[in-house]
């Protein structure tokens, strides 16, 4: 109990003192928001019906594998990783921790998207609220999982940066929320199956619940657990 009191009260102080978490979970999402909330609902009659699970799809993005990679390299690309085994530590809750408070971060954000935009842009609310809200917690989930992998995989600043931008690039440009996924060249479609995105805007938009978006989401989510284990037994060795 004690180690894991201090894993909290770690990381706690790492995000109070995190200003890529603030960029990313809030400055930069709310921004495009009320930027492309705008151009989208002046050119393209309609996209209220879409406006709420788009943005939200490119917040939760930039705030999984933007946001959290730099923070999983502070604690195991640093001294921070001794730190932790130090005081008994077990160095999963490191990365347990980061998860769960990203995940929160996310979904806050992703609240301020959902009440904002019908009083903004006249958005329309998803039809069925229930199962939006699950369909976002498992998407927020997934989408944290494959950043938890770049975090683990690449411990050093510069190199995750670039990493998780060439993860979220292709995240966003393929998944349908600038676009219709229809119009992309099949090779370029078939490609952004590969990320998360693709599966969680269609799985939140839709006005039917589709629970076979959902078996691609979870494969995707136990692949990156297997991955972040092995990870994680690889550091503890060094």
């Amino acid at each position: 109990m004690k180690a894991f009191l201090y894993g909290i009260a770690l990381q706690g102080r790492l995000d109070i003192r995190s200003k890529t978490l603030l960029i990313t979970c809030y400055l930069v999402p709310l921004l495009f928001f009320v930027v492309m909330g705008g151009i989208f609902t002046s050119i393209m009659p309609g996209t209220e019906a879409t406006l709420i699970p788009a943005m939200t799809v490119f917040g939760v993005t930039m705030g999984a594998l933007i946001g959290l990679p730099p923070t999983l390299v502070e604690i195991y690309g640093t001294d921070i990783r001794k730190v932790y085994q130090a005081n008994g530590v077990p160095l999963v809750l490191g990365l347990v921790l980061c998860n769960i408070s990203a995940f929160v971060h996310l979904f806050i954000m992703s609240l301020i998207l959902y009440f904002a935009a019908p009083l903004l842009f006249q958005a329309e609310f998803p039809i069925q609220t229930g199962a939006y809200f699950g369909c976002l917690a498992i998407f927020i989930a997934v989408s944290l999982s494959i950043a938890s992998v770049i975090g683990l995989a690449v411990r050093d600043q510069a190199k995750t940066s670039m990493v998780s931008i060439l993860f979220f690039l292709p995240s966003i440009l393929l998944s349908g929320i600038m676009f219709p996924a229809e119009m992309l060249p099949k090779g370029f479609a078939a490609a952004g199956r590969f990320f998360p995105a693709s599966w969680g805007y269609p799985l939140m938009s839709g006005a039917v619940f589709q629970a076979e978006l959902l078996i691609p989401l979870l494969a995707m989510f136990l692949t990156a657990g297997l991955i972040c284990a092995a990870l994680l037994k690889r550091i503890s060795r060094k």
